[in-house]
């Protein structure tokens, strides 16, 4: 039988209905899909390759993994870059291993930028050699005069002969300047010294030569193929916080006090969970260093 042509039209329609439903569906269906990314705020953290390289991804993995729905841009590039990325508004989160200078807080003021200093965790230069070099102790006076050049071969101080390799951090790095002012009474490098971008790439270099010889944050400082050197009689050790000589602290800064997410991952970076990891990587927690130098 022959169907009358409404009859036609109206079967015409009904996959094109259809059709358009199913498109609106899985339209609605994608759009939820994206919803939870969109709400996922990032906190952006720049700064020291102390802190940044090792610490502070594991603490940001640590907060999301405890519930927090939070993305983390990191950026350890040296602890200059944290105040100048705090004065441009490109970053939350300034990480340094030193306290900032007086230039950087003027500059940061001039722009209206309120820098507020907490404490990350406390931190301990360590001077590294080959594990193969029978130097194990240095006297404070000796790493002075072989980071400035004054003493370049082993032979000088009791090692055997052989040009000594003098591994630093960049100008960058807050440890450079801190090493500086620590160790070197704030006298220059010597030309010898090859600067290099981050703690990590120390040590891979003095575990490789013989004779090498370089500064490293206490996380850093069991890399296979190097070993820590006494100074002035004592290793950088927890229990040394306060008496070894190269000890020093670390910090977090904010432009004005930290506010939502940031202030929360602060807290938590501060607070109890934070602190174990602090000691899980290899630096000191704040409450620990306090305790050590209320014992002594």
């Amino acid at each position: 039988m022959k169907l009358k042509r409404p009859d036609l039209m109206k079967q015409l329609k009904k996959p094109y209905i259809f059709g358009a439903v199913a498109t609106k569906l899985f339209f609605f269906a994608l759009c939820a899909s994206f919803l939870p990314l969109q709400a996922q705020e990032t906190v952006v953290i720049k700064g020291s390759d102390t802190l940044g390289a090792k610490l502070v991804p594991q603490l940001a993995e640590a907060y999301k993994n405890a519930g927090h729905n939070v993305n983390f841009e990191i950026a350890a590039e040296g602890s200059s870059t944290a105040f100048s990325n705090l004065i441009a508004g490109t970053t939350d989160i300034g990480m340094s291993s030193r306290q900032v200078e007086d230039k950087e807080k003027a500059d940061a003021t001039s722009k209206g930028i309120e820098l507020v200093e907490k404490i990350a965790a406390y931190d301990m230069i360590a001077i590294i050699v080959n594990q193969n070099n029978p130097v194990q102790e240095l006297t404070l006076q000796q790493v002075e005069e072989i980071f400035t050049g004054e003493v370049m071969d082993w032979s000088e101080i009791g090692g055997s002969a052989g040009e000594i390799s003098v591994y630093t951090r960049n100008t960058a790095s807050g440890t450079y300047k801190d090493f500086q002012k620590l160790a070197m009474n704030k006298r220059d490098y010597g030309a010898n010294a090859q600067k290099m971008a981050g703690n990590e790439q120390i040590a891979t270099e003095v575990g490789k030569n013989p004779n090498g010889i370089g500064y490293v944050g206490l996380a850093y400082s069991s890399a296979e193929g190097i070993v820590q050197v006494a100074v002035n009689g004592l290793l950088p050790e927890a229990k040394n916080a306060t008496t070894y000589v190269l000890s020093r602290a670390t910090y977090y800064y904010t432009n004005g006090e930290a506010a939502g997410e940031v202030k929360t991952f602060l807290d938590f970076c501060l607070g109890k969970e934070g602190d174990e990891m602090v000691e899980q990587v290899g630096f000191i927690p704040v409450s620990k260093s306090a305790a050590q130098a209320t014992n002594d």
